[in-house]
């Protein structure tokens, strides 16, 4: 089982690239935000792999990030979605941005990679939600980084955002208050991150309250 490469870029593809490791050179599937970081031919890299093994094929799929390799493994674990389909979504929508799809429920976003129809997006989004919720993804949203815990209603649950720079505390208070007020998670918690991402500075809890109920009144 091949679970990293270390080597240099030989050739670099529109979904692939090719890596030297001392004179075998492997070819590796990968994201385009995975070839958008790594570098040019030539490049030393270093990439987590996962390997398809079948009769008559071996297929390596290579990520720059374990949160990436993470996403992949949630994807592809959803019925329909395989190891291409993931790393198709993974392109269209990095890892960045699928905690904000799942949470929110965004299918359109989801729908942008090529292979995914709009009643397989609606499965991933159902599928992961809360396995999402459960899990330590540890991903950059935007500016955000978030984890959550808890049943998907948002009952009993402790949801953190994180801003670089930021108070995580005004973050969950916000969030929870919204909560408390009737919405739903996966909305209020999109209302704080847009919200919050308006801030220059660090809001007062009422203001970042209020800028999150303008949010999903719009």
């Amino acid at each position: 089982m091949i679970a990293k490469l270390k080597g240099k870029i030989d050739t670099l593809g529109s979904d692939y690239l090719i890596i030297d490791v001392g004179g075998v050179c492997y070819m590796v599937h990968a994201s385009a935000k995975t070839l958008s970081v790594i570098g040019d031919v030539g490049s030393d890299v270093a990439l987590l792999i996962e390997m398809q093994v079948r009769e008559d094929s071996m297929t390596l799929f290579g990520f720059a990030s374990a949160e990436e390799q993470k996403w992949y493994k949630l994807l592809t674990s959803v019925q329909g979605v395989g190891a291409k389909v993931g790393i198709a979504i993974l392109s269209a929508c990095p890892a960045d941005q699928l905690v904000m799809a799942v949470m929110s429920g965004d299918k359109d976003l989801i729908r942008q990679a090529e292979g995914v129809g709009p009643k397989l997006a609606v499965r991933i989004i159902t599928e992961l939600k809360d396995k999402v919720a459960k899990m330590d993804i540890g991903i950059n949203v935007s500016t955000a980084q978030t984890t959550s815990s808890g049943d998907a209603s948002g009952v009993g649950s402790t949801v953190n955002i994180t801003a670089e720079g930021n108070d995580n505390q005004l973050n969950q208070d916000a969030l929870s208050a919204l909560i408390n007020l009737g919405y739903a998670r996966a909305e209020a918690y999109k209302a704080v991150i847009s919200a919050r991402s308006k801030f220059k500075k660090d809001p007062e809890l009422g203001m970042l309250i209020s800028a999150g109920l303008k949010e999903l009144a719009s």
